[in-house]
């Protein structure tokens, strides 16, 4: 099959491209495409239509060439044989027009869209800039302003917006093929002819040093650490003030250390890992997913409500069940003040949060949940709890029906033990807030169907979740590892560090927040009362819970009280250092024996991490996790770690090895504490002399 094919129409050229599933810019699209254009200008015929066949226009570049030698000719080589054509080429969208596609429509001299397209340059994304003279033609046609927001953003622009930005020239209705032609004569009728966008002046009267600084300043906020959003800034600015092929050039070199990077690594490698996550070994191709049209939650806590949003957000009805009608209407308001925020902040139109409110029904009563497809239980974190909750799913829920717990923690082997149908049950853990974190982690017991976890992975995607499977274990992926990171916080704390050192250390490597921030956020009586119903041997090492318990018992309970490990304002929230803290945390080390001792950043960043990686390495070898890459997303997407890190596991393979288990050795040596010993997975890699993609692959 041609991937790219030409042919004349009466007094046009039409160059198509059907290189499915998304006409992605391989090297056989490039070199078609440039033949093509060659054929076009020695043709009788007055302007040209590049067209793509299937659901979408260029979608982007060819992944599967992504870390491989480039191949000629390359896109700014398309890109120049598009421009160096005599006739007026018109690019004809539909679907996506996105990175590189959407850079060969701005090197095109017309474009027309049908109305449901979108277009974008999503490379930062990736920690990549356009490498194909995106950052030079856009501010061209729109300013640098707006070329900024919308580079940086990597964010898709739908076919008005870009109507009016001046990206698209004509709007055109179905069929895109003999409208996008009728377009084409028209413009020859009018005598139009080629039309470069780098030949236009940049229009950034008034958008100078200043504006650029202010932009600087923004995105060092806005994308905390990442090196690709600030390069950006500067190819746009270097698209004001020198001549376009010198900007060219400036912005090729700009986009080769990009690519070179190790935040393009990583994030690289979070964008194929969240697309393998999907992927369940073992389960055939052949089952098919339960059909979900109505969902059933029970809970309407501030987890239960967030779960009905996101199914509300995806146009699928819900039921949401709850104790009684004062605890029903206090989680219905609690959803109608979220939507409002979300109004607020122009992320959604008052009639469409309207729409997605009446797609949420209230009920005190299990009766109505009989006739669901899909029931997730949201309530306490308690297993004689679930487990009567579960009681009453399998009595009113139709046969048929998937039974999910939202635990975060428990055994669903247990409670799956429960019910008469144990193939139906499964894990749905969401994380907080649910309606906008995007890890669903499916918890596999060992007794559910297969179409049943075709279903939830199905359903994860559908509801714009990354789904990530997890075996059954205490806190699946993401909570067994927190559990050492946690633990990491506290011992560094009655150690010598102090809650700003701490937190500092972390979020300087590009967590979204430190520990004990993060503890404040959530509560420290949440923690506090779980611990009360552990043993004294499920508890631990009390030095790792001793702080957190006597601020809790001084009625320290992080943000909603007001203090926590820090102060907060009553009215801003901001937090600040409190010495109450200091002294609490001396206190508590004197009475565990503990000389407190200087630590340094460095060792801080090191124990938190290396518990994190150790821990991962057992959660492999045990299966809890399928790949590496799992493990990553769980942390990227459920916990903060930095995107442009790659994820725990990805942080440990470019660090080494063998770096990793002789730093982990030394901890061991260090303190005598037997979770510091290298997990026996990272021994044997080490031994071996294999990585971990060896270990996967």
């Amino acid at each position: 099959m041609m991937v790219v094919s030409y042919q004349k129409v009466e007094e046009l050229g039409v160059i198509t491209i059907n290189n499915p599933p998304v006409n992605a810019l391989s090297q056989s699209v490039r070199q078609g495409l440039v033949d093509a254009l060659q054929q076009a200008g020695r043709d009788d015929t007055k302007a040209v239509v590049l067209i793509c066949e299937g659901r979408t226009f260029i979608a982007g570049a060819d992944i599967s060439e992504f870390g491989k030698p480039p191949l000629e000719p390359s896109l700014p080589e398309v890109n120049a044989a598009i421009e160096a054509c005599p006739k007026p080429v018109i690019a004809a969208l539909h679907g996506t027009a996105l990175g590189g596609g959407f850079e060969v429509a701005l090197s095109c001299d017309y474009r027309c869209a049908l109305a449901s397209a979108q277009v974008g340059l999503p490379e930062v994304n990736l920690g990549l800039l356009p490498g194909a003279g995106g950052t030079q033609r856009l501010p061209r046609l729109i300013g640098p302003e707006a070329a900024l927001e919308m580079i940086t953003s990597g964010q898709r622009v739908g076919s008005a917006k870009a109507s009016a930005l001046g990206l698209i020239d004509r709007i055109l209705a179905e069929p895109l093929a003999e409208n996008a032609l009728a377009y084409a004569r028209e413009l020859v009728a009018k005598g139009a002819g080629v039309r470069r966008v780098r030949d236009l002046q940049v229009a950034g009267e008034g958008f100078g040093e200043a504006e650029f600084a202010e932009w600087r300043t923004r995105l060092a906020k806005r994308k905390r650490g990442q090196k690709a959003p600030q390069r950006i800034v500067d190819c746009v600015e270097t698209a004001l003030s020198k001549p376009f092929e010198q900007g060219l050039a400036f912005e090729r070199a700009q986009f080769v250390e990009c690519v070179q990077s190790e935040q393009s690594a990583a994030l690289r490698h979070i964008f194929f890992a969240e697309r393998e996550a999907a992927r369940v070994p073992g389960l055939d191709k052949s089952v098919m997913p339960r059909s979900v049209a109505r969902v059933g939650i029970i809970g309407a806590g501030t987890m239960g409500g967030g779960i009905a949003m996101c199914f509300a957000n995806a146009g699928i009805p819900v039921t949401l069940v709850e104790q009684n009608q004062e605890g029903l209407d206090r989680g219905l308001g609690l959803i109608r003040k979220n939507y409002e925020i979300t109004v607020s902040k122009g992320k959604l139109t008052g009639p469409a949060a309207q729409e997605r409110q009446k797609l949420i029904s209230g009920s005190t009563d299990y009766a109505d949940v009989g006739d669901v497809d899909l029931v997730i239980e949201a309530v306490f974190e308690s297993m004689d709890v679930k487990k009567q909750v579960f009681a009453e799913l399998d009595e009113h829920c139709k046969p048929g029906a998937i039974l999910a717990t939202n635990t975060s923690y428990l055994d669903i082997n247990e409670i799956a033990a429960s019910v008469s149908r144990p193939a139906d049950v499964v894990g749905l853990h969401f994380f907080s807030p649910a309606n906008v974190m995007r890890l669903l982690e499916v918890v596999r017991t060992d007794q559910v169907a297969d179409d049943v976890l075709a279903t939830a992975m199905a359903l994860g995607k559908r509801i714009g979740k990354v789904p990530v499977l997890a075996g059954v274990c205490f806190g699946f992926i993401g909570n067994r590892m927190l559990r050492q990171y946690a633990r990491e916080a506290q011992l560094c704390l009655i150690e010598g560090g102090t809650p700003e050192q701490i937190d500092s250390a972390l979020t300087g490597f590009g967590m979204a927040m430190g520990p004990l921030a993060v503890s404040d956020l959530a509560g420290l009586d949440i923690s506090y009362k779980a611990r009360q119903a552990l043993t004294q041997e499920q508890k631990g090492d009390p030095r790792s819970y001793c702080i957190a318990d006597a601020l809790v018992e001084m009625g320290r309970l992080g943000q909603k009280s007001g203090a926590g490990y820090y102060r907060y304002d009553p009215k801003t929230r901001a937090r600040e250092s409190d010495p109450e803290v200091v002294a609490v945390v001396e206190a508590q080390a004197a009475q565990q024996g503990i000389t407190r001792r200087t630590l340094s950043d460095q060792e801080i960043l090191d124990r938190h991490l290396l518990a994190l990686v150790n821990e991962g390495f057992r959660i492999l070898e045990e299966g809890v996790a399928l790949r590496p890459g799992d493990i990553d997303v769980v942390y990227v997407n459920g916990y903060g770690f930095p995107s442009y890190q790659g994820g725990p596991m990805f942080y440990a393979s470019q660090l080494g090895l063998e770096q990793v288990s002789q730093r982990l050795e030394a901890l061991h040596q260090q303190t005598g504490e037997a979770y510091w010993q290298p997990a026996p997975l990272l021994q044997q890699l080490v031994r071996d002399g294999q990585t971990l993609a060896d270990w996967a692959g």
